[in-house]
């Protein structure tokens, strides 16, 4: 299997998780991968090196690209062409299953459920909230154009926060454990007859507004709940007010001008 992004956040985890699930990984990334001298350095503006690199592997794990918000033509070029290449030399060298780190940000100015409210389906229109959230419009749009068209199998995982730990009080309600993201990664890279699926990506969250089915239905059990952070965020943060514009939306804070990070 092919790991790009191999170098950033959510690659340094899977790289370390994903072999216990049996999968052997040839990472990717544009800067050195530390501890792996066997890597690949190369970029995603490069489609030679990307046919190079995706050439025998059965399967890609596609995590690289900008992930916060950037200016327009830094994310055209990672983020949109460059998955576009990526697409182009899977099916150049016959590679069927690619699973797509899409993002809660391509849907993030969705109204944020309250009370009763039912959690948000997998099948959510697009509503991006920034550029960033556009190019993973662009990517799932991209894989349904490559499942329909070639036949190539995407699931796209709309990540909500994947971290060792939730850093704020909103994450509660977002946290993909970097566990339940392998598990997660696993099930979307070895489920049957998946097309074209999109996914949201979070654990079995307490405060979750998520709807997982789609996700467990392709094999994915949570396990871990984010409610053992609870207690500490709140005491340092307070709890989360729906009365604030970016408490208001999926997007939080990168629907604010300037964004303010982290997702």
């Amino acid at each position: 299997m092919l790991l790009t992004g191999a170098a950033g956040g959510v690659g340094t985890l899977m790289r370390a998780l994903l072999p216990a699930h049996g999968y052997a990984v040839r990472s990717l990334d544009m800067v050195p991968v530390e501890g792996e001298p066997g890597a690949i350095t190369a970029d995603l503006g490069d489609p030679e090196a990307l046919r190079a690199a995706v050439r025998g592997t059965d399967a890609i794990l596609h995590l690289a690209g900008i992930s916060l918000e950037s200016t327009f033509e830094k994310v055209l070029r990672a983020n949109i062409e460059g998955t576009y290449h990526l697409y182009e030399a899977a099916r150049a060298e016959g590679v069927r299953r690619i699973v797509f780190a899409s993002s809660n940000h391509a849907v993030g100015y969705t109204p944020w459920p309250e009370g009763d409210e039912p959690r948000v389906p997998a099948e959510t229109r697009h509503r991006p909230d920034t550029f960033y959230g556009l190019s993973k419009c662009f990517g799932e749009d991209l894989a349904q154009l490559y499942w329909d068209k070639h036949g190539i199998e995407t699931v796209s995982v709309r990540i909500g926060s994947c971290f060792p730990e939730p850093t704020t009080v909103r994450m509660l309600s977002l946290w993909l454990s970097p566990a339940d993201g392998a598990r997660l990664f696993d099930a979307a890279l070895s489920a049957a007859d998946v097309g074209h699926t999109v996914v949201f990506g979070a654990s079995a969250n307490t405060r979750g507004v998520f709807d997982l089915s789609t996700a467990r239905a392709l094999g994915y059990e949570p396990r871990d709940d984010s409610e053992a952070f609870a207690g500490k965020l709140i005491a340092e943060q307070g709890e989360r007010d729906p009365a604030l514009p970016e408490h208001q939306v999926l997007g939080g804070a990168f629907t604010t001008d300037p964004p303010i990070w982290p997702h």
